[in-house]
């Protein structure tokens, strides 16, 4: 109590956030019961009929869960690998920039595409690619080759969804990274130079080192949600000929849940999410500190 009353105006100014959580995140979970429940919204929580384990059943039996599963896995390993370095290199590039208007500039400009909707993002795209007037088709038709329907082929969904969220989210991802850079210490390169290091090995050796703490525990969040890509992205670029690959858990919960009135099939999915991802974080963090690093617990 005595460091609470010490420290009362930072506990102030976490205030809101814990308050945010709580009423958002934590009481909503009350709401879990319906996985295990019959429910019927007329009964409500308390009057529908308990039916265990049933809806678990019924998604690891269904023959639509292992391919739900392998899409959202493989889209996730499309983030990890593909996305996730493309801030930190960013990142890394900006920092060895000396002109700072041109640095600034940059920054502003990668930075818009995050403040647009995906629906914005996904509609750019939609014209690019169009097999009827899309930029990207009329330039192979220029040049002699056969137009490609992107939006119809399974086999362009998942490079048309990974340049969308570099496009959109990786300048915006720089800004944790640049600022972790800012706080190391500048006598360093003072001394990488003097013993004849160049930039390249400067940011090697001293810039990713530095920032590698950061690196751990942002990956650790980002493993936590293995199974939450999204459902806005996903179902905007959805169709009839691309679903086989394109099927996600959050797309298969609106679908059963809001679309066919299956409430608790639908909360025992997100449940079953939600466990996931939490022991991947607990794993990923266990790892980290294994690994010497702090972990975000």
């Amino acid at each position: 109590m005595r460091k609470i009353k010490k420290n009362k105006w930072l506990y102030l100014m976490i205030a809101p956030g814990i308050l945010y959580f709580f009423v958002y995140k934590y009481i909503p979970m009350y709401g879990l019961i319906i996985a295990f429940q019959d429910y019927k919204p007329y009964l409500g929580i308390t009057g529908s009929e308990w039916v265990g384990f049933q809806h678990f059943e019924r998604l690891f039996t269904s023959p639509e869960f292992w391919m739900i599963f392998r899409n959202t896995l493989v889209l996730f390993a499309l983030q990890i690998l593909v996305f996730f370095p493309i801030p930190i290199i960013i990142a890394l590039m900006l920092n060895e920039v000396r002109n700072q208007m041109f640095k600034k500039s940059v920054q502003t400009l990668i930075y818009i595409p995050h403040f647009m909707s995906w629906v914005v993002i996904v509609s750019i795209s939609f014209v690019m690619l169009t097999l009827d007037g899309g930029i990207i088709n009329s330039v192979l038709e220029a040049l002699g080759f056969q137009k490609i329907n992107f939006l119809m082929n399974p086999d362009t969904f998942r490079p048309m969804y990974i340049i969308q969220v570099i496009w959109r989210e990786a300048g915006w991802g720089t800004i944790i990274f640049l600022a972790a850079i800012a706080a190391v210490d500048p006598q360093l390169y003072e001394a990488a130079k003097m013993d004849g290091a160049n930039r390249l090995r400067q940011a090697w050796h001293i810039t990713l080192p530095a920032i590698r703490s950061v690196i751990v525990v942002l990956l650790i969040l980002k493993i936590g949600d293995v199974l939450e890509l999204g459902f806005e992205h996903v179902y905007l670029l959805l169709n009839a000929s691309n679903r086989e690959v394109g099927e996600i858990f959050d797309t298969y919960v609106y679908t059963a849940g809001l679309k066919q009135g299956q409430f608790s099939y639908s909360t025992a999915v997100g449940f079953f999410k939600g466990i996931v991802g939490l022991i991947l974080v607990m794993v990923a963090n266990w790892l980290a500190k294994k690994a010497g690093e702090e972990g975000v617990y």
